[in-house]
Order: structure tokens, then C-alpha cells, then sequence
């Protein structure tokens, strides 16, 4: 469909809306024939890999193996699989709630909520009852008395509050040091830390343009950290010889998902003790403009470190400390692989944990020689200053790194990316009808799928074979940015960001808000404030009509639309984690949102037996291998906190002055799968 000038799908939709009907019958043929199975997707891959991946399959191997490793955690049990072991998602409910510390004021400074208002307390065990979070007196009028509301998220527990001392070698615990945690206490006993946004799935991700729900995760992987482009002092080192080190910008396109994975191995409240990463970018300019290479010949190179960072920022941009633990580990060290692993059954040491090969030879099969073999090492004091030496004839030491430890963002986020790019569910029902079984879908869910087209303008933001606006395919075809109709006009913004009022703008900015580095993450403010071109090096979409500096964007309070297969099983639902059931999400766009939102939703005034079918169609969008857990959906084991014993008002002190965990035990599957997981609060039973 040739929509062009910045018009997407979404804004004919919305002009739809606005006229006062729904959509055309031209729109809803042209999107339903152009659906097809997503089977007829291509994986989107970056267009130089071939310069960083020699073996895929030994890539996809190591990457299955560092999500999983509850050993990346600096408390030797947070992988990144703890968060997305259901679904791609997480269904634990209890000590799943974050207060709102994402809240702002007017003027945008920092203004959080550490008032816990669902269960008063942390380590709660969230109830059925407790949801949604917006209560109506009438769930089909939002103007109808508000019975409750609460800024709460349901998101993810990660690590208890600590500063970084030190890894250890050949121990899975870093060296930390214990801080108290205002808010993540219960009578002044520390518990594990919740994350900001409710977790969403990593199944299908790698279709989406760029990740995370504020879409901080570049779709250019800059090799160190999230920003890609943004960061232009982040840099990796590669072999010219084996003793010649130079350091070089990469930049791999369709990699959000890498920008994506290395964030949470140094997040402070997912993974990582703070400050667990003090090594800083080099920034011998001179060697990196003319491409020379930083040689060592029995004399320490001295190199400086950024004037641009100080240490301790820094520390959230790389991970060079967390390569040279894993080096001294044995992988999956502490869990049973299953012999029938799709993708590591091969190395398994079943029936004892781990695997029968070490992270360097998987790191070595999987990655062109140049980004990990030299002669050098890399030293750096307190401060971050750092210098090239030969390699010494004795053990180094932790502020001592060899190159494949030091180039440990690049192979953790580029082997992320190769694993999840399996995790792709093109076997749901609807595919198959798509395929032409015509009897894959119910009478019902066709109902469903006509009024997901028609009257309930669903595909307005769940567009196409991805349903998603904010696929790759769909902003290649329609630019990074875009206008919407509206009651005062064509709104600007970000294609596949959207703010349908869920909640305050004030409470989450979204895609409103700032990266690390303080530029806005919105593509359309940036183009507004004349920055795009700068950051991006290209030119930014030209809008019809033209962007005016002072016009009204829609940015703050902003989300990423998701996609929306396997929906069934990753409740809790929205950014916030607010909803429990599909039902409550139909009620939620049939009465046109809860918050004014810019543009705004429509009433829809669905039918009883229309919000019936539109639910049952979605459960239609659940591939049975994500369900059962079978390849490319099968994994090894694993320990994840599931709360601590006791409650909001009392826990048991390990001693520590930190709350005991329960661990849960997610049992090591193979190719076949196993047991379906119980869907958060059991909402298969909804």
C-alpha cells in the first residue's frame, strides 16, 4: 500500500476516526491482502556481519548460553532469561511491583513516587483483584466514577541495591558492598529491586525497529552500549596483528536487539551491582582519525581516557569487567542443560550442571579472529586511565584485560542477537490461516479478525504481517518519522511510538524522555531541535507538511506499539503492567483509554459478543511451541527470586541485612519441550 509522505497506515486510521467512521473498505482490503504468514518475514540482519560472525551457528550457541547464564548477574543469580523465561516474559507475581519512579514534573525533572499504593509495601503478592490498575464503577465508560487508581508498575524484581567492588576470578558473586535501599525494603530489610516498565517479550523482537518500550535500544549497534550513533565515543579494539591493537567505531544495522542486550547485564536494578563496569572508552582520536594502529613494542602505550564521561557514568556504557569473569567460568556453571538442547544439547555435561566447553572456544568458534587475538592487554588504573602492554608472564589481573575480555559488549550483544532471532513464533493458528488452512481459526476468531480490521481499529497500530507499526519493514517503507491526523491537525511523531492514555504523561515520559547522554529519545524532537541529522548521519524524514521548531509532537507519554502473537501468555499488559486479562485490555480501547492521550482512542461501543471474539481471535495468535516450551522455545535450567518468604510487612534477614530469596526452579527442556508455565495470576483461567 503506497501511503506516503509520512502517512502511515496508522494516521489513515486515525483520519478514519476523525471523519467520524471507521475505515475504508479499500484500507481493509489492502491490509488483509497484503497479511500473509509471518513465515514469509526474512529475519532482519545486519548488512556487514560477516566482518564480526564467522560461525552462526556457533554464535547462536554462545548467545543461548550468555541469556541464560545466571553467572552475568553480579549476584551469580540474575540472568537475563530471569525476566523473560514465560513467554519471552515473566509471570511471577510477588515483589513485581516498582512504586512510580519514573515519575516527573511538569518542568521534567525528576519527581518519583516511592509510595507503594497496590499492597502497600514491597515483596507484595499481587492478587486477581488487585487489577486493573484504573478501576471504572462502568469498565465501558471512562467518564463513569473511578472506584481506584494506582501509578504502580508490575514489572521485574532484579538485584538487591549494592556498589561494585570487584568481580572475582572463577567465583559467579561479585565483590560488592550492601546499600541501603529507601525504597525497596520492608522494615529497613533489603529486597530485590523492581524494574520501571512491565517486562515485555523477547519472542518476535527481532522485527522491531528499535527496542525497549521508549525505544532506547538503537536500531545501530554501536558494539558497547544502547545509543548506537548517539554515543560517538564508544569504541571497541581490534587486532591489526598480534601486536597491533587499533580502535574502531562499528556500526551494524538492524541490531537493536544487541543495543538491546547489552543494557541489563549493567543495569543497577536488573543484573548488576552499580559501578560493576569502571572501564571507560579509549579516545586516542589521532589513531582513531588517520586509522592508525595503537602498537606496543615493549613500551606502555598510554592512552586517555574520556574527557566527555566521568568513571562512574561510564560504567553503565560497557561491560568489558563482566567478559573477563564469564572467561573464568564454566558456562551455565550452575545449571542442568538438557542433552536434547536444540542449540547446546552438543556441549551438555548432563547430568551435572554446565557445559563440556569453555566460554573462550565459544567465543573463539563464533567471532572473526581480529576481535579477539593479540599478543596485548589492556590496563587501566582507578581513575580509567588506560595503556597497552604485552602480555605479561603471569595471571592478570582484574584491572587487566585481554582483548576478548575487553571486547565482551561486542560479542554479548551481537550473539544476544543471533539467539533471539530464533525465538521467532510463525506457527500460531492465524499463520496458518494465513497459509490458506482455513479451518486453523474458529467462526468465532474470524469475527474476531474482521473486527480487529473493521470496527475495532486494532490495525491502526498493530499493522501488518509483524502487527506492528514499529517494524523494521514498516518504518524502512515509511520513515523513521511521521504525521498523524488529529482533531487540530497532522500530529508529528515517531513511527510506531503512540500515546493512547494509558496513564498521565507525567508518570512515564517514554520515548519523551532523554538517553543517557541527554538527548531526547524522540526522532521527531530531535529533528525538531535540528539534531538528527548530527546524530544519525542522515537526513531526517522531510514531513508534508514541513516540521515547524515550535509545533506540538506527540513524544511524551509515548510507547512502542508491540506486536501481538503469543499475547495470551505474557500478561500483565501495557507498559505499566496494569491490566490482567485481554479483557480488560478490550474494555480499555473500547471506552477510548483512560488519560487523555494525544491524538486520543475512539469509543468503539464493541458488542458484548464483539469484545468476546476479539479476545478469542488474539488467543488465536498463540504458537503452541512457545506454550510447550519446544525448540526454538526449549532452554536450560533455571533459579529465579520469585519474592522472599514472608510479605509486605514482614521477611527474614539472611544476616546480611538482605531479605532470604525463594528461588523457583524453571526445570532444563529440550527439543520436544515440556510442561506449559502457569500464565501470570493464572490468567489462562480468565
Amino acid at each position: 500500500m503506497g501511503i506516503k509522505s509520512g502517512m502511515t497506515i496508522a494516521a489513515v486510521v486515525v483520519a478514519a476516526i476523525l471523519a467520524g467512521h471507521t475505515m475504508s473498505t479499500q484500507l481493509v482490503v489492502a491490509q488483509t491482502s497484503s497479511l500473509a504468514s509471518l513465515k514469509t518475514v526474512s529475519i532482519p540482519e545486519p548488512d556487514n556481519i560477516d566482518d564480526f560472525i564467522r560461525d552462526k551457528t556457533a554464535a547462536i550457541a554462545l548467545g543461548k548460553v550468555l541469556f541464560w547464564d545466571m553467572q552475568v548477574g553480579s549476584d551469580g543469580i540474575q540472568a537475563c532469561a530471569s525476566c523473560h523465561f514465560h513467554g519471552g516474559a515473566d509471570n511471577r507475581s510477588k515483589n513485581q511491583i516498582n512504586p512510580g519512579l519514573l515519575q516527573v514534573n511538569a518542568d521534567r525533572s525528576p519527581n518519583a513516587d516511592t509510595t507503594f499504593n497496590t499492597g502497600g509495601g514491597a515483596n507484595y503478592q499481587l492478587k486477581p483483584e488487585d487489577y486493573p490498575f484504573h478501576k471504572l464503577a462502568d469498565p465501558s465508560d471512562r467518564l463513569s466514577s473511578v472506584l481506584s487508581d494506582s501509578n504502580d508498575v508490575t514489572s521485574s524484581q532484579g538485584v538487591f541495591k549494592a556498589n561494585f567492588i570487584d568481580i572475582v576470578p572463577g567465583d559467579a558473586e561479585d565483590k560488592v558492598e550492601q546499600q541501603e535501599d529507601p525504597v525497596f525494603n520492608v522494615h529497613d530489610i533489603e529486597v530485590r529491586r523492581v524494574q520501571s516498565r512491565n517486562t515485555p517479550t523477547v519472542i518476535n523482537a527481532v522485527f522491531n525497529f528499535r527496542n525497549f518500550w521508549d525505544g532506547r535500544a538503537q536500531n545501530i549497534f554501536n558494539g558497547v552500549n544502547p545509543l548506537g550513533p548517539r554515543d560517538s565515543q564508544a569504541f571497541v579494539l581490534q587486532a591489526n596483528g598480534p601486536n597491533q591493537l587499533k580502535q574502531v567505531q562499528v556500526r551494524l544495522n538492524n541490531s537493536s536487539l544487541a543495543s538491546q542486550a547489552v543494557e541489563p547485564p549493567t543495569s543497577e536494578f536488573e543484573q548488576s551491582a552499580a559501578g560493576r563496569v569502571p572501564l571507560p572508552s579509549l579516545t586516542n582520536n589521532a589513531a582513531l582519525n588517520n586509522q592508525e594502529p595503537i602498537e606496543s613494542s615493549g613500551v606502555n602505550a598510554q592512552l586517555e581516557a574520556s574527557d566527555q564521561f566521568s568513571p562512574n557514568e561510564l560504567s553503565l556504557l560497557g561491560n568489558k569487567k563482566i567478559g573477563k569473569k564469564l572467561l573464568s567460568l564454566k558456562p551455565l556453571g550452575k545449571q542442568l542443560v538438557h542433552p536434547e538442547d536444540s542449540f547446546l544439547g552438543v556441549y551438555s555435561n548432563w547430568p551435572e550442571p554446565g557445559l563440556k566447553v569453555s566460554y573462550a572456544s565459544l567465543i573463539q568458534a563464533a567471532f572473526q579472529p581480529n576481535w579477539w587475538k593479540s599478543n596485548l592487554v589492556i590496563r587501566t588504573d582507578e581513575n580509567g586511565n588506560g595503556s597497552v602492554i604485552k602480555r605479561p608472564n603471569r595471571a592478570l589481573t582484574t584491572s587487566e584485560s585481554a582483548l576478548i575480555e575487553y571486547n565482551c559488549s561486542l560479542f554479548f550483544g551481537l550473539a544476544v542477537q543471533a539467539y533471539e532471532s530464533t525465538l521467532v513464533s510463525d506457527d500460531t493458528p492465524f499463520d496458518q490461516y494465513l497459509e490458506g488452512k482455513t479451518h486453523a481459526l474458529t467462526e468465532q476468531q474470524k469475527l474476531g479478525f474482521d473486527i480487529f480490521q473493521n470496527k475495532g481499529q486494532c490495525i491502526g497500530c498493530h499493522v501488518g504481517t509483524e502487527f506492528t507499526v514499529a517494524s523494521i519493514s514498516n518504518v524502512v517503507n515509511q520513515g523513521r518519522t511521521g504525521r498523524t491526523p488529529s482533531f487540530t491537525g497532522s500530529v508529528p511523531e515517531d513511527t510506531g511510538f503512540f500515546n493512547i492514555g494509558v496513564r498521565p504523561v507525567l508518570e512515564d515520559l517514554g520515548v519523551g524522555g532523554d538517553d543517557l547522554l541527554g538527548n531526547s529519545l524522540s526522532e521527531t524532537r530531535l529533528t525538531q531541535q535540528g539534531k538528527f541529522q548530527q546524530i544519525f548521519g542522515e537526513n531526517p524524514v522531510t514531513l508534508n507538511p514541513p516540521l515547524n521548531s515550535d509545533e506540538a509532537i506527540v513524544a511524551d507519554g509515548a510507547f512502542k506499539a508491540p506486536g501481538l502473537r503469543n499475547v495470551e501468555l505474557t500478561a500483565p499488559y501495557m507498559h505499566n503492567g496494569g491490566m490482567l486479562t485481554l479483557e480488560e485490555v478490550v474494555d480499555f480501547y473500547n471506552r477510548g483509554g483512560d488519560f487523555k492521550g494525544f491524538p486520543g482512542l475512539p469509543v468503539l461501543k464493541l458488542t458484548p459478543e464483539e469484545k468476546a471474539a476479539l479476545v478469542v481471535f488474539m488467543k488465536g495468535l498463540t504458537d503452541e511451541r512457545v506454550r510447550y516450551q519446544k525448540a526454538p522455545f526449549d532452554h536450560p535450567q533455571l533459579f529465579v527470586p520469585n519474592g522472599h518468604p514472608g510479605n509486605q510487612n514482614n521477611v527474614h534477614d539472611d544476616s546480611t541485612g538482605k531479605a532470604t530469596d525463594d528461588l523457583l526452579e524453571i526445570p532444563a527442556v529440550g527439543r520436544n519441550g515440556g510442561d506449559s508455565l502457569p500464565n501470570f495470576l493464572a490468567t489462562s483461567s480468565q
